[in-house]
């Protein structure tokens, strides 16, 4: 729980109970959930818990940095508490999203001259068949 609220912090996020059990969610499910599943997830042990209050939590800890969020998959916004550079891959067949490792090669973009721009975020994103639904 510590890391969590350190995590919070970090990110100049005020720790309330809410954004704490969200934050947690995130870290603890490296499943790049929704804001149906993380709610799903988390109201019955939080009766006061709204979908809005995830939706806006969840807008914060990415506009502060503390997750992403990915727009991958056409249908869902979903999020990640990993904030280190990484691609990610989309499976058409199943729709679950895996962690990619990046290239150095690749990462050097935000050397390149952005014409005074100041890039914040860099997404990578592939799709196609993962290694599972390929062997069904």
């Amino acid at each position: 729980m510590e890391i969590v609220v350190e995590r919070l912090q970090e990110h100049n996020i005020k720790p309330s109970m809410q954004r704490i059990a969200i934050m947690k969610y995130l870290m603890e499910h490296r499943t790049h959930p929704t804001v149906d599943e993380i709610y799903t997830a988390l109201s019955p042990t939080i009766p006061t818990l709204s979908k809005t209050t995830v939706y806006n939590t969840l807008k914060i800890l990415s506009e502060q940095g503390a997750a992403q969020t990915l727009t991958i998959d056409e249908r869902n916004t979903c999020y990640d508490a990993d904030t280190s550079p990484h691609a990610h891959f989309l499976c058409k067949s199943c729709g679950k999203i895996y962690d990619l490792p990046c290239d150095d090669a690749v990462k050097k973009v935000v050397d390149t001259d952005m014409d005074g721009h100041e890039v914040q975020e860099i997404h990578y994103y592939y799709k196609g068949i993962c290694k599972q639904c390929k062997e069904d």
